[in-house]
């Protein structure tokens, strides 16, 4: 933010001497002050509304120029995003300290864009999946559940830029799942997204049962296990 000097301008003569005449320096002298905000602030409008007492007609005043309809704009999404995938903050955190801050959220503002994600990696023609072991403190799970355990799921899926080009550069999505369901079927749902016209994926794994997704009918994949964990 630049600052005029409140007295001076280019060519004026010195204060300090009879002789002299003043003129900006290319540099100006930095002034930093950092302050507390909210990762994502919120400004509210108040719309002034008249009534009429004869007909109950509401009149309400245009919104400013220059603020869109959506709630949330594109920079609020990317903030989101940036946050829990740049810098690993759960979702569950960014709602909770917007709120303490007075600005209510609601991360599944991405959800839109999760699901497109999941759908570009199902047209892949190499998957990769996985499973780890994962904490989750407060899980939710169905009556009569019997499962303990809970995992995250990778699925890595390999792409190239340019369909049917033999050189085209690879491109790789990963997709993170964590719950009750493991790597196959999470994998599964993946390729329920998975274009009808396009030949069977080669999927990557080691021989694990866990890893082999259940297919509906039309849908076909490549099993390829990973000889590092082939039995002798």
């Amino acid at each position: 933010m630049a600052v005029p000097h409140p007295n001076l301008k280019p060519g004026d003569a010195c204060p300090e001497c009879p002789k002299g005449k003043v003129y900006a320096q290319k540099e100006p002298r930095p002034l930093v002050r950092i302050v507390g905000q909210a990762p994502l602030a919120a400004t509210v409008y108040a719309l002034e509304q008249f009534r009429c007492n004869a007909c109950g007609q509401l009149f309400t005043a245009p919104e400013p120029e220059g603020v869109g309809p959506e709630k949330y704009d594109e920079t609020a999404v990317t903030m989101i995003a940036e946050l829990k995938y740049g810098s690993g903050v759960p979702f569950n955190r960014s709602e909770n300290l917007e709120k303490r801050l007075g600005v209510p959220l609601a991360a599944e503002l991405l959800k839109p864009v999760r699901d497109e994600l999941i759908r570009q990696a199902a047209q892949g023609e190499l998957l990769h999946n996985d499973d780890t072991s994962v904490r989750i403190l407060n899980l939710e799970r169905p009556e009569g559940d019997a499962r303990t355990s809970v995992f995250t799921s990778a699925v890595v899926s390999v792409m190239r830029e340019a369909a049917g080009t033999e050189y085209a550069p690879e491109r790789r999505m990963a997709l993170y799942f964590s719950g009750r369901e493991h790597a196959g079927e999470n994998l599964a749902k993946v390729l329920k997204q998975r274009a009808a016209e396009l030949g069977p994926a080669i999927q990557m794994s080691d021989a694990l049962s866990r890893n082999v997704p259940k297919l509906g009918a039309g849908v076909e994949l490549l099993l390829a296990n990973c000889l590092a964990h082939q039995q002798q």
